[in-house]
């Protein structure tokens, strides 16, 4: 809806009404043609001013309209009689105007916004492109090279950067609306020819088919796949060499080919996923996302490692006083001076002060005693974080919640080490855990809703995709990932190179393959848990147990290289070699494909040639089968949860929804016969072998992936 008042005497305000960002549904459209129809024909209103309700002023178009038969006037026309109008229309922004809302201020002859406003294009981040107008107005405005950098990236702007861009005409600190009435007083009468952005002339770069060509080969290799950042080049190429009719012409055509392709599909359910993490009842019954959070005011980090110094400066972050501690003082030491020059940097990207007064340091552990929420960041090792949850558990303040920073340890087993089990809980953060946005927040049987709903609360606080998972090993996304990286490994036995693999993995969106990956974090780690695991025999022994282990297939592979220190690119040599150790540049090493072929021949084992799309089907289908037991293990809610863990967590691209979308998209059934196939000819490699849930829904008739929660929940009751 659209409200319409007269202000100072000859002023149309016309307010949008749609809680709770005034998405452009058709009731709004309907309410905004009407509005202004009234203020053209009222001979008392000689200037018009658009607003949003409750501080914001549009969000931009209804997503949930999407794919459905949308009613109510279009978007373009409706923008289009907005700028026609021959009295002023001025844009008051608040908040945020964003798609479709920016659009619709490009169509008005002035915008004034207030200081903390933001501004953005991000079609492209739901796999499509501003298309009612904003690839043609926008560059007409500010410019080819800014519109591009704008519409490719989705990324929104500050009403300071919006004023420099020329975006926006004035920028205040007072009441926007206030502001807009008073300059669409001063410009009364006006006329308001020149104030079409339509009618400008597109500033045409000197060099501009260079320009796009450097543009185009950019975003090819940023978009890993995705088709809407090149539509987006291709609009924004067709408003600076076409006249504005044809330009529109040719952003629909792009639009009409992006609004029906998967990929926008994806982008689309998994902004709704986002939304969807941690609804859920907890096995108890207990749901704790009705659970009341507790205030955490003062926060303490255990263990300044780089997990613990990132962890440090996220609540640091958040406006929390931190005490951290590290009992080693040349650790201690050395984390200080890291600490406080991410914060400098962080504080310096975004225009801020840094926040170094907030963290305390201590080598310590009782300066935790006075905290509410304690996060344990030590070394992945269970008895030394039992000792730690022990020591925490004497020292802190009764009701103090300890989380653990753990990647895949049984936060259960830390329970027990303490007085009250219940106040427990897992946070594991992603490395630079002051970047990336994913934390699983694991519980446990005994943990409380409130600490569970504290935790998330604070992720949240932190600017994370907070998501609550079961305990089990590895939770979600490290428990997934094994199965990948198996069947990477037995491909190389198979005849593959690392080269092979990593080239479909990335040919398919990931930015790296598992073996580019695993160079970079360090073959060592992964070592150190296989050998805590018992998994490790030293040497390249040939008999018939060298390749099996708990009776399942095993892949030495990456054991045997650690025994000759290739722990990649640390050392300089891996599954890649490097210029040095430290260096980045991962090139094909003769020695390790010498190295598969004398291991295959001791093996017995005979090359043969894998192609792109079995190694897909081998490592994605894999995973996703794993992710589908998990769902049937309640460790997940539902296949939403899975897919935020992993396009956040683990890179997986987002343009493909996450690997539970993605299962849906190839068809639940063709990824189950694909794993029968697979399992017939290996065996011995159980996580091949198709899981009931995935049975259980192709019998359903493959339903949508909003639908797989019940047939998880009658499974489950049938348990």
């Amino acid at each position: 809806m659209a409200n319409f008042t007269r202000v100072s005497g000859s002023v149309g305000l016309i307010t949008l009404r749609n809680p709770p960002v005034n998405a452009l549904s058709a009731a709004v459209r309907q309410g905004v043609v009407d509005t202004v129809q009234r203020a053209i024909s009222d001979p008392q209103v000689k200037s018009v001013v658009i607003c949003g309700q409750n501080g914001v002023f549009c969000g931009g178009a209804d997503i949930k309209e999407f794919g459905t038969n949308m009613t109510g006037p279009p978007l373009i026309p409706m923008i289009h009689a907005i700028e026609a109008v021959n009295k002023p229309v001025v844009a008051a922004i608040e908040g945020s105007a964003l798609g479709g809302g920016l659009e619709l201020a490009l169509g008005c002859h002035y915008r004034i916004a207030h200081s903390k406003a933001r501004l953005g294009l991000p079609e492209v981040t739901l796999g499509l492109l501003p298309a009612a107008g904003g690839s043609q107005r926008l560059p007409r405005l500010i410019g080819v090279p800014a519109a591009l950098n704008l519409i490719t990236t989705g990324r929104h702007v500050t009403a300071a950067e919006a004023l420099q861009l020329g975006i926006v005409d004035q920028v205040t600190d007072h009441n926007t609306v206030d502001a807009a009435v008073k300059f669409a007083l001063s410009v009364s009468g006006q006329s308001m020819d020149a104030r079409r952005i339509s009618t400008y002339p597109c500033p045409r770069p000197s060099d501009m088919d260079a320009l796009f060509e450097e543009v185009m080969q950019q975003v090819r290799q940023s978009a890993r796949g995705a088709i809407a950042p090149i539509a987006c080049v291709q609009a924004v190429r067709a408003a600076a060499t076409l006249p504005y009719a044809q330009g529109m012409e040719r952003e629909k055509e792009l639009m009409a080919t992006l609004f029906t392709s998967g990929q926008a599909r994806a982008l689309q359910y998994f902004f709704f996923a986002q939304r969807a993490v941690g609804r859920w009842t907890m096995p108890s019954g207990a749901r704790w996302d009705t659970s009341k959070p507790r205030p955490i005011h003062k926060a303490a980090v255990l263990g300044l490692g780089t997990m613990g110094k990132g962890i440090t400066v996220a609540l640091a972050q958040t406006g929390l006083s931190v005490v951290a501690v590290e009992t080693q003082e040349k650790q201690l030491m050395a984390a200080k001076q890291e600490v406080s020059g991410m914060l400098a940097r962080v504080a310096k990207r975004r225009g801020v002060a840094p926040e170094l007064n907030r963290i305390r340091y201590s080598q310590n552990i009782e300066a935790v005693a006075d905290v509410d929420l304690v996060i344990e960041a030590v070394f992945e090792d269970m008895a030394l974080k039992k000792k730690v949850f022990r020591q925490l558990s004497a020292v802190c303040k009764p009701g103090t919640f300890l989380c653990t920073n753990t990647s895949s340890l049984d936060v259960d087993q830390l329970a027990s080490e303490t007085n009250n089990p219940e106040l427990v809980v897992g946070m594991h953060f992603f490395a630079p855990a002051h970047v990336m946005k994913l934390l699983e927040v694991v519980y446990g049987p005994r943990s409380s809703p409130q600490i569970i709903a504290t935790a998330m609360q604070l992720g949240k606080k932190m600017g994370k995709a907070s998501v609550a998972v079961g305990n089990c090993r590895g939770f979600v996304g490290n428990r997934m990932l094994k199965p990948y990286i198996n069947q990477a490994f037995f491909l190389l036995e198979e005849g593959a190179t690392p080269e092979l693999v990593d080239r479909a993995l990335e040919e398919f969106g990931f930015p790296m393959g598992v073996f580019r990956v695993s160079d970079l974090s360090g073959l060592d780690v992964g070592w150190k848990v296989r050998k805590e695991d018992g998994l490790v025999l030293p040497g390249m022994t040939s008999g018939p147990s060298a390749r099996i282990r708990q009776g399942c297939r095993y892949s030495p592979l990456g054991d045997l290289l650690c025994e000759q220190g290739r722990f990649g690119q640390k050392t300089g040599r891996g599954w890649y070699s490097y210029d040095k150790p430290g260096g980045r540049v991962a090139k094909s090493d003769p020695w390790l494909h010498s190295f598969l072929e004398v291991y295959r021949a001791r093996h017995g084992l005979v090359a043969r040639s894998i192609d792109h799309q079995e190694v897909l089907e081998r490592c994605l289908y894999a995973l996703i089968n794993e992710g589908f037991r998990i769902l049937e293990d309640g460790i997940a809610a539902g296949p939403e949860d899975i897919d935020v863990i992993y396009v956040f967590g683990y890179a997986w691209p987002r343009h493909r929804g996450g690997p539970m979308f993605y299962a849906s998209m190839v068809g639940l059934a063709k990824v189950l016969e694909r794993l029968e196939h697979y399992h017939q000819a290996h065996r011995d490699i159980p996580s091949l072998q198709p899981c009931t849930l995935l049975r259980r829904l192709v019998a359903s008739g493959s339903p949508p992936v909003h639908k797989w929660r019940e047939v998880i929940k009658k499974l489950h009751s049938q348990l």
